[in-house]
């Protein structure tokens, strides 16, 4: 079920340059290495942070914003058609490990999303990670949940993305060390990662300002939600990224799955 309101961006080329990040002011006479640290643990540090607000927000009880002024459906109490299949792809883990996508949107209910870590806009990959986190932290306390849902976030910023950076990095966003599984990958080029973005209809491209302060590329946020048959039944933009939704979205595809065990 597409989210009310949503459009399909249209499809753009991956075009990620592998050239090294803008300096920062002040340390361009550094030399290059400690240059180039600089630049990634300002990223890192940017990126935690957005999450970590992001995350605040998202448990705290304030009233309903603007954008999810509305209580969630119960669970159960609506359907949530299929999509179409989920794309498969050859990935690579936190552990340098050769992975197919297939196997992380198989065996439990997964929610798919695609990020890259230098992003900072508020809106985007920050606030995604942070409801992923927020649902990660809920299943730490739900021992139905935790085995069987999924968390995957994968990285369409190869070049920067590496399988060891993103091992720091998900120690680093991830608060609870219990809970359902948590993954996340990228691709070994952009070659290999160019057929799941097209399988997802996840439009990337580069800024023309590589100094951009809200990160290098633009994109479209899209999160999926996908059942144990790898199936797409939800995807959810900016605009309707609920972690109330979210959760609820989950819980119908575990009744649902209730409901025909028993028939």
């Amino acid at each position: 079920m597409l989210e009310k309101g949503s459009s399909t961006a249209p499809r753009t080329t991956l075009n990620v340059s592998p050239s090294s990040s803008p300096s920062p002011r002040g340390r361009r006479n550094y030399p290059a290495f400690w240059e180039r640290v600089g630049v990634r643990a300002i990223w890192i540090f940017k990126f935690i942070v957005f999450a970590a607000i992001t995350r605040l927000t998202i448990a705290s009880d304030l009233p309903h914003d603007s954008n999810y002024d509305y209580d969630p459906p119960a669970p159960g109490s609506y359907v949530l058609p299929v999509v179409k299949r989920a794309g498969d792809g050859a990935l690579l883990d936190t552990n340098n490990k050769a992975v197919n996508l297939r196997d992380l949107t198989h065996g439990r209910v997964t929610v798919l999303s695609f990020i890259y870590t230098r992003c900072a806009a508020p809106k985007a990959c920050p606030y995604a990670t942070g409801v992923l986190g927020q649902l990660h932290d809920m299943t730490a306390k739900d021992e139905t949940l935790a085995k069987n849902m999924r968390l995957v976030s994968v990285s369409f910023d190869p070049e920067y993305d590496t399988p060891q950076h993103l091992a720091t990095y998900s120690e680093n966003v991830r608060e609870e060390k219990s809970g359902c599984e948590w993954r996340f990958v990228t691709a070994k080029s952009r070659a290999e990662l160019e057929p799941i973005l097209v399988a997802y209809d996840q439009a990337v491209d580069k800024r023309s300002n590589s100094a951009d302060p809200q990160g290098p590329l633009y994109h479209t946020l899209r999160v999926f939600l996908i059942d144990r048959e790898g199936r797409i039944r939800n995807i959810y933009s900016s605009g309707t990224l609920d972690p109330r939704l979210v959760l609820a979205d989950v819980k119908t595809l575990l009744l649902e799955e209730a409901k025909l065990s028993k028939q």
